[in-house]
């Protein structure tokens, strides 16, 4: 699982990926068992490669997440959640995000350490930039996940809709966490 940092990071949200993918219909068992399967084998690749827990947030939610949704999902297949899959995967990324906030140690901590020297780690600044690129998450997830409610309310099959909905607020915070650390390097430090 060697690579370039970011993509690493951004690695870590295959399980989602995957879940979206298969996750239609009455098919979202299957997107649940594959989730947590890929979850899980990445939290042990990470923990076996010496990743700290930190720097696995998103890896260590997914399997959280994705247990939980394999029981009910197996418990009570014909669920009346089952058609807002997409938006609870949302409301439950967008938790992770909020409460990594709430708790003063963003998601994207862990992540950035591994792309930037260890003197600046207890900066200012450094926490600076990845509360911001945290929030930047966390409003993408509210946003989708209040869009994909709304959408899948009223016009459940609206497939073209809810997959812009899902890509659009998975690249721009993708691109913004690309774009804003080489920003602030850019900008004369406070």
């Amino acid at each position: 699982m060697e690579g370039h940092p970011t993509m690493r990071g951004l690695l870590g949200f295959l399980p989602w990926i995957v879940y979206a993918v298969i996750a239609t219909g009455d098919e979202w068992r299957w997107g649940a068992i594959t989730g947590l399967v890929i979850a899980l084998g990445l939290v042990v690749i990470d923990r076996r490669a010496g990743k700290a827990w930190d720097e696995m947030v998103i890896e260590s939610s997914a399997a959280l997440f994705f247990a939980c949704l394999t029981a009910l999902s197996l418990v009570a297949p014909h669920s009346p959640l089952t058609p807002y899959g997409p938006a609870l995967v949302n409301v439950w990324l967008a938790g992770t995000a909020w409460g990594s906030l709430a708790i003063r140690r963003p998601f994207t901590l862990g992540i950035a350490r591994t792309m930037a020297p260890k003197e600046v780690w207890e900066t200012p600044r450094f926490y600076r930039v990845n509360a911001v690129i945290t929030t930047i998450w966390a409003a993408a997830f509210t946003v989708a996940a209040a869009s994909l409610t709304l959408v899948l309310s009223v016009s459940p099959h609206a497939t073209t809709l809810v997959i812009a909905i899902k890509v659009l607020t998975f690249v721009l915070p993708a691109v913004f966490t690309a774009w804003y650390p080489k920003r602030v390097r850019q900008a004369p430090a406070k």
